[in-house]
């Protein structure tokens, strides 16, 4: 069994289904998607839906990413509503409004969509020999008593290898390049994907990775490193 790792996709469904085409996924293979699925890119719906599909194939781990925190306060409050929609909301907003004589608003988002962020959406997870988080991790503290300023807010800066010895893999920092940020006890798989850059997916035992972007076309690196 592998695990493929997944980084932040940002309502951009062409790159994210053109990743999925590429890469050989079997059955017994674990998908840890890293966050960020909506907001900015042309189709948080879409991008939702496409990996509820997958979960009927795969064990797949999800994890909350800032952005799904955002659309999730905007329900109860209004300051984080109107900050939301200048991050990339409006376009999720867009996205569920099927009906262009109907306003885009949250009240379009179907219950499946908030049980996702709600309840399936996770802060983080672990294996024997990988952590995996959003953003960062405290290097001098377990995942359980980490805040979550630091595993969903918190750019990546490299400040030494986590306590458990484990690697970190995380997204959330884009990386303008379009290749992911490797610094040996940690990785970084955020590849900007909504801008000029790639969406990734990496076998972290193996270090290798695919990527693909929004206008379909897709390549697969070399051993991260």
């Amino acid at each position: 069994m592998r695990t493929l790792a997944i980084g932040d996709i940002h309502g951009c469904l062409t790159a994210l289904e053109t990743l999925l085409s590429i890469v050989p996924i079997e059955k017994d293979d674990r998908i840890v998607f890293l966050g960020d699925y909506v907001d900015r890119g042309p189709d948080s719906r879409g991008v939702i839906d496409r990996i509820l599909e997958q979960r009927r194939r795969n064990e797949v781990i999800c994890l909350t990413g800032n952005h799904e925190i955002m659309m999730r306060d905007a329900r109860f409050e209004p300051d984080t509503y109107r900050s939301w929609l200048g991050f990339g909301g409006e376009e999720t907003l867009e996205s569920y409004a099927d009906d262009p004589t109907v306003d885009p608003s949250l009240k379009l988002v179907p219950d499946r969509h908030w049980r996702f962020l709600d309840r399936i959406c996770e802060p983080y997870f672990e294996t024997d020999t990988h952590i995996f988080v959003h953003a960062n991790a405290v290097p001098d503290l377990p995942l359980n008593e980490q805040s979550e300023l630091w595993l969903h807010w918190e750019k990546f800066a490299d400040r030494g290898p986590h306590q458990s010895g484990k690697q970190v893999i995380c997204g959330h920092t884009s990386q303008k390049s379009g290749w992911p940020l490797n610094v040996g006890h940690a990785m970084v798989i955020d590849t900007w994907v909504y801008g000029d850059g790639w969406l990734t997916c990496l076998d972290v035992d193996q270090g290798t990775f695919w990527q693909a972007n929004q206008k379909g076309e897709h390549r697969g690196g070399p051993k991260a490193s």
